[in-house]
């Protein structure tokens, strides 16, 4: 990358903020009458060409002003020093979503539907397949005459639901204790050898004589089958908020980009090849517009932050959201609640 002086690197900064605060084309005129800056509007301009010969700036249309590149967005987001604390209710929000499993459909995904409140981006969550679903605990909850709920956490915190008919011999069964039961031999494993385990249980001469036993191990086995023929073992991916996207300026009008990035999400494949590689990496990673390297996410950036102990990463959670998007803000938030995942898990 070009080296730029100081002052074009200070114009080119003003460019990239007063452009993320407005979503229009930036003039001379308004950069000139920034205190930080001190130039004249005809000085701006000279600085201005340069910063498009360079490429850190292009020009929309031929009357219009200057809008930043992805160049100039990742020289930005490069010279940050210092981002803004998170806000003490955005932190209470995210830290309430990692204590409160049940009411927020998981930990995990109660935080990533929260990042993507507060950011007004789609937040998302990988899950990588390697990581497994191994079960937390499993708890049975009463529905209507007909469905049981079975409730499945993982102990990365995903929360996985699923109704499950009532079948002869389950009427009158206490939930509760049918839970404790399964519980008492289903922590940490994955929905397979669930199934296995509750084989092997069905076999033991004392748990044909028990209603109660019989009963929750039918419930298990049909928890272990269902998730086997959907796949659910392997984890997955999770997007919440993306019409938030659809809503930013550079995408309202635009009926044919709106389409393209549509139909990019929906290819979960892609959302996954870009994001496995941010599990590798401890701390924030920034994918700028052309960086992401894929079709359909032109104009977009991802923020992503890895959790998980020790050496040994669970997961990637984070944002994508318009290349003008608040990286001040957002960094920090993806950051803290990578950090509540990592202690909550």
């Amino acid at each position: 990358m070009t080296t730029l002086t100081e002052r074009a690197e200070k114009i080119l900064i003003e460019i990239v903020k007063v452009y993320i605060s407005t979503a229009g084309a930036v003039s001379s005129g308004s950069i000139a009458k920034t205190r930080r800056v001190g130039l004249s509007p005809a000085s701006v301009r000279n600085v201005m060409a340069e910063l498009e010969r360079q490429g850190y700036i292009t020009r929309p249309h031929a009357s219009s002003g200057r809008v930043p590149t992805d160049k100039g967005f990742r020289l930005y987001v490069d010279s940050l020093l210092e981002v803004e604390e998170p806000r003490e209710d955005d932190k209470h929000r995210i830290r309430a979503c990692c204590e409160n499993t049940l009411v927020c459909d998981g930990m995990v995904r109660g935080a990533t539907r929260m990042l993507s409140s507060i950011t007004s981006c789609a937040g998302f969550v990988l899950v990588p397949r390697r990581a497994g679903f191994l079960i937390r605990h499993v708890r049975f909850l009463p529905v209507d005459d007909s469905f049981i709920l079975v409730v499945i956490v993982s102990t990365n915190g995903i929360v996985n639901t699923r109704p499950v008919r009532r079948e002869k011999g389950f009427a009158g069964i206490d939930l509760e204790k049918a839970s404790n039961y399964l519980n008492s031999f289903s922590a940490g494993l994955t929905m397979e050898e669930l199934r296995d385990r509750v084989m092997e249980e069905m076999g033991k001469e004392r748990n044909l004589y028990d209603g109660l036993f019989k009963a929750a191990l039918r419930l298990g086995l049909m928890i272990g089958e269902t998730a086997a023929s959907n796949g659910d073992a392997e984890g997955d991916i999770y997007v919440e908020g993306r019409a938030n996207i659809f809503d930013q300026p550079e995408f309202a009008i635009d009926i044919e980009r709106m389409k393209r990035v549509f139909a990019a999400f929906e290819e979960k494949s892609l959302l996954v090849r870009i994001l496995d590689e941010s599990i590798k990496e401890r701390g924030v990673r920034i994918s700028i517009g052309s960086e992401c390297d894929t079709k359909g996410f032109e104009g977009l950036s991802l923020v992503a932050a890895s959790y998980g102990k020790d050496e040994s990463a669970l997961g990637t959670v984070g944002v994508i959201g318009p290349v003008r998007m608040n990286y001040p803000r957002i960094i920090p938030l993806v950051n803290y609640a990578a950090g509540l995942l990592t202690e909550a898990l």
